[in-house]
């Protein structure tokens, strides 16, 4: 019993680090376009500046579904960041003006994403707590 209690609690950490990635991404996109409007990010080429713009919204969406278990979300999730360290290290190596720091911690959090993806993709399938009782429910009123 421990080591599924150890196993659920690992599940819910591993969540909660998608989660709080993601919002990181949501906050540092949707502090560059307050603080830049619309000229945010002038330096980049323009497909850059769109991808970038774009994640204010995907970073966001990609939290929310993986707080309500949705596997949509892992996959959302992982092409995301895999296109954001692309695209980053691209930027990075070619045309500058990011952070060395910023694509490592990125890359970083892409490992993450990578080696949990699939215990989250089980966990996902599994009914909670809460869906079996309401499924329990429901067989002994029919």
């Amino acid at each position: 019993m421990t080591a599924l209690a150890a196993s659920a609690r690992a599940l819910r950490v591993f969540q909660v680090l998608w989660v709080l990635g993601f919002l990181v991404g949501t906050t540092t996109h949707t502090a560059d376009l307050i603080l830049g409007g619309v000229n945010a990010y002038s330096g980049f080429p323009l497909g850059v500046r769109l991808f970038w713009v774009t994640l204010t919204v995907l970073d966001p969406v990609t939290a929310a579904l993986i707080i309500f278990r949705r596997r949509s979300g892992i996959v959302l999730g992982s092409a995301v960041i895999i296109a954001d360290i692309a695209v980053n290290w691209t930027v990075f190596a070619m045309v500058g003006g990011l952070s060395l720091f910023g694509v490592l911690s990125q890359s970083l959090f892409a490992v993450l994403i990578v080696v949990t993806a699939r215990p989250l993709w089980i966990w996902f399938g599994r009914p909670s707590t809460r869906q079996r009782a309401h499924q329990n429910r429901e067989g002994m009123v029919s």
